[in-house]
């Protein structure tokens, strides 16, 4: 129901709640509380201590306004009650001056401070209050929305109870039976809860409910789209050795026990006569590429093309040398697609491949367009999945005939968050690092030690090594005080001769990238000053320094894949992280840098620390936005809903039961949102 027509809400309002992305009744349930405020029992003046938000009865003795500078407004009123005294302050409010006449009650919510003897309560909410307890909000616990400029709390309590009180009961999408299993309550019960709380329990009932939902409609969604997957005709892969066993047996190195594991659960997926759909997970230099190589061989022997796709044109490039080099001593032709090529060169590389002349596609995006043709496409590898959407994924799967697909993640992702993120994929973990790597040294130092650290890169370049200097910004900027690339290229030029230093950026052409990625490749360049743009995939072997400057600007699972650019070789390479920082949370986090090279334990803890969302910076395309669900404080409830879910798909997997026509038609949607963004 569309809420223009609901009292109270004008056109002025109606288009305020629509900026908040509120247009209809069902919008405003599904706008949950961001907090509660405890007015089951009131606090009397006396009783408050320093830093507790509470609410109280109180009369307003005298007001003052203050305008210490220009922008800021304080009002500030005397409150008395029967035992003691106080000042209550509201911030820039200043028209609330003529509700505050001397005499006047008001119940006040808000955060006391004790000072010096003094009473002050920083207010966050008021009702108007008498003797006789008329205000309507009193004895309960009162839900605290998130709201725009021009939107009052009492509005948006107003509008959910009337559509509480107005409208039908909403559909039930659970049998009794596994509300019974599970211990929840009703749908309706629990959005009644979660707006109108009785108590704490109820409302930690409902919240577990609504939460419980969040991810049950999440795992149904991939478990749907695993069977539907499985139910249809993919590509037998069988393994002849003709072009895999070769290429093993020409490796200069022998391949690890975790690789020969990752490749064998490879090997018997491909073999099958439905779509593999894979998720190969591996620390930083574990070797996936190996991994991945070998699975292209295998579609190659088998008459089929293979398709790798990585994230920027540099990693994709990189991946296309490193294949060619294998591959082209077998008699097979790998071809590099990209948008920055020229049209003719782009117009032959096309007609190759749907000739079937090229054996595997290497590229960026340019992989997925519509004019890229293939012949007959057996296997999609789709490297830094997070970086991509469902969309890409299926786009790219589309060019075939229901090809295999390997997905490969070198940002190493807690058991928690692949659940949510790969519910539909088997997982393969690379777990052991070739022999002869020595783990990375990280140092964390402060910024006025940069001489130092100036030491430290000039004696790693005289020894023929090469450094990284990764910096948060591009340029100089006004609004925040840290390290910018240009400025930091131009002082290391002149800390640094003879050595050249380069400097690499998003911002730079494609070709230009490429001439500098070249160059320092082939040792012309000593140190790299750039931005995040080499934190994934870039190798060379003789770069023994990563420096990261205002490294608390970046989260564990970031700086991690940085220091993965370093010690590819076999010398001791160092991870230094420059900081100005006495923030005791960030400090946290490097210090337990310099404690692990673990990069799984360093992905549970930055889960822990700040989230999902802010772990792989943006909320990704195709993944659901969480309104209530919490990682990893939900992670059980996320294994229960999961198990519901996969057990209701192996039982009805296409939900035609009648009692799951509500279920259907929801996962319907959920469907098209995660394929469609």
């Amino acid at each position: 129901m569309d809420l223009q027509f609901i009292k109270g809400i004008g056109p002025k309002k109606k288009k305020l709640l629509e900026q908040m992305g509120l247009y209809s009744t069902e919008d405003m349930l599904r706008h949950y509380p961001r907090r509660y405020e405890d007015r089951t029992r009131r606090f009397a003046l006396s009783e408050l201590e320093d830093g507790q938000v509470a609410t109280l009865a109180v009369w307003v003795v005298n007001v003052t306004e203050q305008r210490p500078r220009s922008g800021l407004h304080i009002l500030k009123a005397g409150i008395r009650d029967g035992s003691g005294v106080g000042v209550a302050t509201w911030f820039n409010q200043p028209y609330l001056k003529v509700k505050l006449a001397a005499g006047t009650g008001w119940l006040l919510t808000g955060k006391a401070r004790r000072q010096f003897g003094r009473l002050e309560i920083a207010v966050q909410d008021m009702e108007p209050f008498s003797e006789e307890g008329q205000e309507e909000d009193a004895g309960r616990i009162l839900a605290v929305y998130p709201a725009a400029a021009g939107l009052q709390q009492k509005l948006f309590r107003q509008v959910v109870a009337w559509v509480l009180d107005n409208l039908p009961p909403l559909e039930e999408y659970h049998p009794p039976m596994v509300l019974e299993k599970y211990g929840l309550p009703a749908r309706m019960e629990a959005v009644e809860e979660v707006h109108r709380p009785r108590s704490w329990e109820a409302l930690d009932k409902a919240r577990e409910r609504l939460v419980f939902d969040e991810f049950f409609f999440l795992q149904l969604s991939l478990a749907v789209m695993r069977k539907r997957d499985f139910r249809e005709a993919g590509i037998s892969h069988v393994h002849q050795g003709t072009l895999t066993d070769s290429w093993v047996g020409s490796l200069p190195f022998e391949l690890t026990g975790a690789q020969k594991r990752v490749i064998g659960e490879i090997r018997a997926d491909m073999a099958e006569p439905y779509a593999m759909a894979r998720l190969v997970q591996g620390d930083v230099g574990s070797g996936k590429t190996a991994a991945a190589a070998w699975a292209l061989l295998l579609a190659v022997e088998n008459g089929r093309q293979g398709a790798m796709m990585a994230p920027t044109e540099i990693l994709a490039r990189q991946h296309a040398e490193t294949l060619a080099g294998w591959f082209e001593p077998l008699g097979l032709k790998v071809g590099f697609f990209s948008g920055g090529l020229g049209q003719k060169e782009s117009r032959l590389l096309r007609e190759a491949l749907a000739a079937g002349e090229i054996h595997v596609a290497v590229g960026t995006h340019a992989l997925i367009q519509e004019k890229m043709v293939y012949r007959d496409l057996g296997l999609v590898i789709i490297d830094e999945q997070h970086r991509f959407g469902v969309r890409q994924r299926a786009l790219l799967q589309e060019k075939g005939r229901h090809p295999d697909m390997l997905i490969m993640s070198a940002t190493p992702i807690p058991r928690t968050l692949a659940l949510t993120l790969y519910g539909d994929l088997d997982v393969s973990i690379l777990d052991e690092m070739p022999p002869g790597r020595q783990p990375v040294e990280t140092i964390c130092i402060l910024e006025k030690a940069r001489e130092k650290l100036d030491f430290l890169l000039r004696r790693e370049l005289d020894r023929g090594n090469q450094a990284f200097v990764v910096c948060p910004l591009i340029e100089e900027s006004e609004v925040m005080d840290l390290q910018n690339a240009e400025e930091v290229c131009r002082r290391l030029e002149g800390k640094l001769k003879p050595y050249r230093v380069g400097l690499l950026h998003g911002r730079m052409p494609g070709d230009e990238k490429e001439k500098v990625m070249e160059a320092f490749s082939r040792g012309e360049i000593g140190a790299l000053v750039s931005t995040t743009v080499v934190e994934v995939g870039v190798n060379v072997p003789s770069a023994t320094v990563m420096v990261v400057e205002n490294s608390e600007r970046f989260g564990l699972a970031q700086l991690h894949q940085l220091r993965g650019r370093v010690g590819r070789g076999d010398v001791q390479a160092y991870c230094i992280l420059v900081t100005n920082t006495n923030e005791p949370y960030a400090l946290q986090r490097l210090k337990l840098m310099t404690e692990t090279n673990d990069g799984f334990r360093l992905a549970e803890e930055d889960l822990l620390l700040r989230g999902p969302g802010e772990m792989f910076g943006a909320r990704q395309h195709g993944l659901p936005e969480f309104r209530l669900a919490e990682l990893p404080k939900d992670l059980k409830l996320m294994e229960r809903a999961r198990e519901a879910a996969f057990r209701l798909a192996e039982e009805d997997p296409e939900l035609e039961k009648p009692e799951h026509s509500g279920l259907k038609r929801v996962i319907g949607e959920k469907m098209a949102e995660m394929v469609n963004g």
